[in-house]
């Protein structure tokens, strides 16, 4: 069975997780729509690492009885230490745009709406980007509204910035100093060329860029064993779609 790319970004996902040069992630929350990403916590958590999962969308054992309203709690208090965001555009200073594009209020195309993201974005002390689509349209030079910043002026309170954008094509790490992201790997039959088609940003390229590993024969026998029957009950479609047409049933 080869590899799925759902299942290389959420290996991806995890090991940025789980990087030794960023604060730890003791108590991390998924919000909705994210397989990939809770794929990728429930990885590292069937790994063995210590961490507290607060899916919001899971079906049973939902942590939170008054949704999003104890999430917010829980995240100004300072006890999520890590949260997962995308947006209809990302520019190249990891500013978000969930409200739509055109002129504000963005009624050219309407985006789902920015929600909490603004303050989770403040709030977390990390904060994963991830948007499996990476094309020009998503990846702009500048999002036409920012729904939540991603640096901000001297003298401003928030606890952290974004540590990478995670896509369909690469890996990117953010230096919040410089507001810029650089290249940190490529996905097998990628190029710094197709990348760069692809992306309406400017970034820095390294002299030597690696390739994003593929996920360990232990990484894929707990995504399609373990991790899939944790998810399916909250997300069969995708269970089915990924891992076969007998992941609902599993």
């Amino acid at each position: 069975m080869s590899i799925a790319l759902e299942e290389r970004l959420a290996a991806t996902l995890a090991r940025l997780i789980m990087d030794p040069s960023a604060p730890p992630a003791r108590h991390i929350a998924v919000g909705a729509a994210s397989p990939i990403p809770a794929a990728a916590c429930w990885l590292v958590k069937l790994m063995g690492h210590p961490v507290r999962l607060s899916l919001l969308h899971k079906r049973s054992g939902n942590p939170f009885t008054e949704g999003t309203r104890e999430l917010f709690d829980l995240t100004g208090q300072g006890r999520i230490d890590l949260f997962f965001l995308g947006g209809g555009q990302i520019d190249g200073q990891a500013n978000l745009n969930l409200v739509g594009t055109g002129d504000w209020p963005g009624k050219a195309v309407r985006f789902p709406g920015s929600f909490g993201s603004a303050f989770m974005y403040f709030m977390t002390p990390r904060t994963i980007l991830f948007r499996e689509e990476h094309s020009p349209r998503v990846l702009v030079e500048k999002v036409d509204n920012i729904s939540a910043p991603g640096v901000s002026p001297p003298g401003v309170f928030r606890r952290g910035t974004a540590q990478a954008l995670v896509t369909g094509k690469c890996v990117f790490r953010f230096h919040p100093d410089r507001a810029r992201f650089s290249l940190e790997s490529l996905h097998p039959g990628e190029t710094v060329e197709t990348v760069r088609e692809a992306t309406g940003f400017d970034f820095d390229v390294p002299a030597s860029v690696p390739t994003t590993p593929d996920p360990t024969e232990a990484e894929l026998a707990l995504l399609r064993g373990a991790v899939k029957a944790e998810m399916v009950e909250t997300y069969p479609e995708f269970c089915t779609r990924v891992w076969g047409h007998d992941a609902a049933a599993a």
